[in-house]
Formats: structure tokens, C-alpha cells, sequence
């Protein structure tokens, strides 16, 4: 009984689309703004509308109402991100928050908390003008529907108080477009309905016969029958730490024992949830330095680390200590943030049931290697798609995952056929191939040879002669881009002396790419 008498409260801030853009891009407050989607206004400023913009006008009405309008492309990504601040900023005020679109949201009345309904709205506007939000409007009934009309007939920063059990009497008079249903209401319109009050007034039966269920619903909604229990949203996990030095510390040993805790703390929160930190950037700043013209901002060292399964307490300990032995803090060091980057499940880290997960010692050395090299100096060599052996090669940093790799299970016509060569020379080395009668061999314009190969050589040796060949596989590449256009052939040649090479014929000039070994 107590859960169903809660009431609930709307805030909700007018025209967000304008709102959130001004907000990225730092415009001022009195610049008229219009946000365009589909070539059409899709909110506007009030300095906007002030000159005669309109939501629904094309760009080009409403620039000829206001020259001087600032024209910003519809983004609902920047609408949902800058709305999760407004949020985070009403949870530190009160819990159980629901998003319902962006710039509107509910929570419970927390009116015991704030003394009644009234304060609790007061202090929710204070903390949203605080956060940059200057007009937001609250209103206050039994439903969500009900507080959502009452919150757009509120002033700015005010609220407005629907009394308990007076939903229906407060949304007679409003006009039958509050519903939001475009088809419906024209409809109902035409039908001679044109209040809340007088479509409640049909019988539900009928309403639910002539215009099914969400009929029904529109039909209690109308009527202040929608009280129910909100569904709040679950607040983002905070998992970054950070640790404070008072007075600064200089020895690398004793900053590495002081984050102990630090780095306890930081693994035992993923884990209560069922995280691990595969990737994690490590902030480290210094005191600021003092000159004549006075204090100057801090150094501030960051490197970002990955593991190739996950960090526990020992590897975060060992990554700080290794990072100011590779980069030292020029004056004493008065903080240290740890804060992922990277969170996976546990479960898709987990060690393998025989054993599958790679020596502690190697990850020990590997990254101990890294913190003298950096981050990309040391790499993981990977298989990928790709016609030649230097392509199907693909290099990532230890650690991290493989990002961007082509697919090497697809059909890549014109590649080799398997075994795949030993050696793949970084640069390609001088080569020819010659026939019987001593010419080189070339390709004609339909990718023939024009004569049996007989003998060949490399790095300019003596020729060897040939004792089996396969090929060639011509390969044309980006012939729509004349700077990119390719045109080659590969050749496999086994000599009489036992080595086997890969040959590429480009632009009548051979080249040995690979070898067998």
C-alpha cells in the first residue's frame, strides 16, 4: 500500500536538442540556435523563436527569418550524452532516477528526505542549475503523465503540484494533443473529442474495441490511471582509484608500497561485480612548480598499459614502479590515479580447463620490456587475411586485443596456396628469372608467360637452374585508383641446389618476397 501511494516527480528541460548542442560546442546562452534533422528545424532557441523560427520550418525559411541563426546538425548520441550528466547530477540529490527521454526524466518524491514535496523540487533545481542547467520545470502528481504536463505548465526553475488523488481532474481541461499520438488524436479531433477529460469520459470498453490496446493505455493515461512503479535506471560503475601522497613522495620503492591498498581496492571492486581490467591508464602527478610569476600546473605523467589476460595487485604495482623508473616525476609525486580502460567479464578471461593461460614469467618479462620500450615496442605477431605473405602478416602491442584485422577464413583470390613461407624478407630483394634461351621471362597483356622458366637468381648470385616451378598468380589491385593500381604476378621456384623462394613479377622487374626454409 505504501509503494503504490508514492508519488513522483518530472523534471523536465525544454528544447535539450539546443540545450546539449550549446553545451558541446560553448556557444552563449543568447546566441539564437536551430538544430536541423532532415533539412527541417527540429528545435530552436528562444532567441530563435523569438525572431519568427519555428520548429518544423526548412533551413531556408528559417534562415530568412534570422540571418544571424546559428544552424547545428541533429546528433541524438550528443543529446544522450550530455542528458547522463543532468542524471548523474540528480542521483547525488536523490536515488531511483528513470530516463525517459532525453531532457525528461522521473524520480520518486523524496519528500520525507527534504521536509515535502515543495523543498524536494527546490533542491533538485538548485542542483541542476548547478550542474549548467538553468531552465528546467518540475511537476509533481501520482503518475508519470500527469507530472510530465504539470512540469510543462511550471515556470522555469519553479514546480507545480498536482494534490494526491486530483490527476484526473487536473488533466481534464488539457487539450487532447497532450497524448503525443499524431494519428489519434487527429482522430479523435475530428470525432469532436478535443480534452483529456472528454476521451476519458468514453467507456474503456468502447475505446479498447474501436482502437485496440494502446488505445487503452492512451485512454488511461487520459484519465490519471497510470500511478505505477518506476523503473530507475542502474547509475554507471565508477571503478577508477586514486591514491593521495601527504607530503609528495620521490622514492619509487615507497610509492610502490603506498598504493598497495590502492591496487587491493581497484582489483577486489571488478571482482565483486565479476570484472577484470585487461587495459589500464596510469596517471601520475607531481607538485606544481613555483617560479616569480607564481604556481605553475603539476606534471603530470600517463601511460596506458594492457595485460595479456588481466591485472591483479602485483602487476598494477609493478606497471607504476616500471613507469617512473621509465619516466621519472621531476618533483615529488602527490597523486596517482588508476583508471580502466579496458573491463571484461571474468568468465571470458578465465584460465582454460587443462591449463591454457601463458606463463607468468613470459607476461613478467614481456611487460618488463615494454616499460623500457613503451607500449608499442614490444608486439604480437598474429595471422590475418591477405593475397601475399607480408599482408597475412598483422602486428599488435602485447597485451591488447587485435583490432582492425582482415579476415583470414575469406576467399582472397589470387593468394598462394599453403605451405606458407618461412621467411618473409622485409624489403623485397633484386631477382631474375630467365628461359631456355637466356631471356627473361615476362608476361603477356593475358597473364601467360611467353616462356618456360629455366633458370633463376637472387641478390645477384650466379644462376642456378630450375628444377620445378608453379605459377604464376597474377593479381590486378586497385585498378579504379591510377596511383594505387597494381599488376604483378607470384611464382614459386624450387632450384637445383634445394632452396625454394617466392618470386614476384611486377612491372617486368622480378623480386624475390619470400623464401622456404
Amino acid at each position: 500500500m505504501a509503494r503504490a501511494l508514492e508519488r513522483v516527480m518530472v523534471v523536465w528541460c525544454p528544447d535539450w536538442p539546443v540545450v546539449a548542442a550549446r553545451t558541446e560546442e560553448e556557444l552563449a546562452p543568447d546566441v539564437p540556435i536551430a538544430v536541423i534533422a532532415r533539412g527541417e528545424v527540429h528545435a530552436c532557441s528562444a532567441a530563435a523563436r523569438a525572431e519568427g523560427v519555428r520548429v518544423g520550418q526548412r533551413r531556408r525559411d528559417a534562415v530568412g527569418r534570422c540571418p544571424e541563426l546559428t544552424l547545428l546538425d541533429h546528433q541524438p548520441d550528443r543529446d544522450l550524452r550530455v542528458f547522463g550528466a543532468v542524471l548523474s547530477a540528480m542521483e547525488e540529490v536523490s536515488t531511483g532516477v528513470m530516463p525517459i527521454a532525453p531532457g525528461r526524466c522521473a524520480v520518486r518524491v523524496p519528500s520525507r528526505f527534504y521536509g515535502g514535496e515543495g523543498e524536494a523540487a527546490a533542491v533538485i533545481a538548485e542542483q541542476l542549475v548547478r550542474s549548467g542547467v538553468w531552465d528546467c520545470r518540475i511537476g509533481i502528481a501520482d503518475g508519470v503523465f500527469a507530472a510530465e504536463q504539470a512540469a510543462r505548465l511550471a515556470d522555469q526553475q519553479g514546480h507545480r503540484l498536482v494534490p494526491p488523488g486530483g490527476s484526473a481532474a487536473f488533466l481534464a481541461p488539457l487539450p487532447i494533443r497532450a497524448l503525443d499520438e499524431p494519428e489519434l488524436v487527429s482522430l479523435l479531433s475530428r470525432l469532436g473529442i478535443k480534452t483529456l477529460g472528454a476521451f476519458a469520459g468514453l467507456s474503456a470498453r468502447d475505446v479498447v474495441t474501436r482502437f485496440g490496446k494502446p488505445g487503452g493505455r492512451l485512454h488511461r493515461l487520459a484519465a490519471g490511471a497510470d500511478a505505477g512503479l518506476l523503473a530507475s535506471r542502474t547509475p554507471p560503475l565508477e571503478f577508477t582509484r586514486v591514491c593521495r601522497f601527504e607530503p609528495g613522495l620521490t622514492s619509487v620503492e615507497t610509492i610502490g608500497f603506498s598504493i598497495r591498498q590502492t591496487a587491493d581496492a581497484f582489483v577486489a571492486e571488478l571482482s565483486r561485480h565479476g570484472l577484470v581490467c585487461t587495459t589500464v591508464r596510469i596517471e601520475v602527478e607531481a607538485e606544481p612548480s613555483w617560479s616569480e610569476s607564481g604556481p605553475a600546473d603539476g606534471w603530470v605523467g600517463i601511460r596506458r598499459w594492457a595485460h595479456p589476460r588481466w591485472f591483479g595487485s602485483a602487476d598494477l604495482i609493478d606497471r607504476v614502479r616500471w613507469q617512473l623508473q621509465a619516466d621519472p616525476a621531476p618533483a615529488p609525486v602527490i597523486e596517482l590515479r588508476l583508471i580502466p580502460e579496458g573491463i571484461e567479464p571474468l568468465s571470458d578471461q578465465g584460465e582454460g580447463l587443462w591449463g591454457s593461460a601463458p606463463d607468468e614469467r613470459i607476461e613478467r618479462g614481456i611487460a618488463r620490456l615494454q616499460s623500457m620500450l613503451g607500449p608499442e615496442g614490444v608486439q604480437a605477431v598474429g595471422l590475418q587475411g591477405g593475397r601475399g605473405p607480408a599482408d597475412r602478416q598483422s602486428a599488435t602491442a602485447w597485451g591488447e586485443q587485435p583490432v582492425g584485422r582482415r579476415p583470414a577464413e575469406l576467399p582472397w583470390p589470387g593468394s598462394i596456396p599453403p605451405p606458407a613461407p618461412s621467411r618473409v624478407f622485409a624489403d623485397r630483394r633484386p631477382a631474375m628469372v630467365y628461359g631456355h634461351d637466356g631471356r627473361p621471362v615476362r608476361l603477356t597483356d593475358r597473364g601467360l608467360i611467353t616462356t618456360e622458366p629455366t633458370s633463376f637468381r637472387t641478390d645477384s648470385d650466379r644462376a642456378r637452374r630450375i628444377e620445378a616451378w608453379a605459377g604464376p598468380w597474377p593479381i590486378e589491385e586497385q585498378w579504379w585508383d591510377p596511383g594505387k593500381h597494381r599488376k604483378l604476378a607470384r611464382f614459386q621456384v624450387v632450384g637445383t641446389d634445394g632452396t625454394a623462394w617466392l618470386l614476384i613479377l611486377e612491372n617486368d622487374d622480378w623480386y624475390a618476397e619470400a623464401c622456404y626454409e
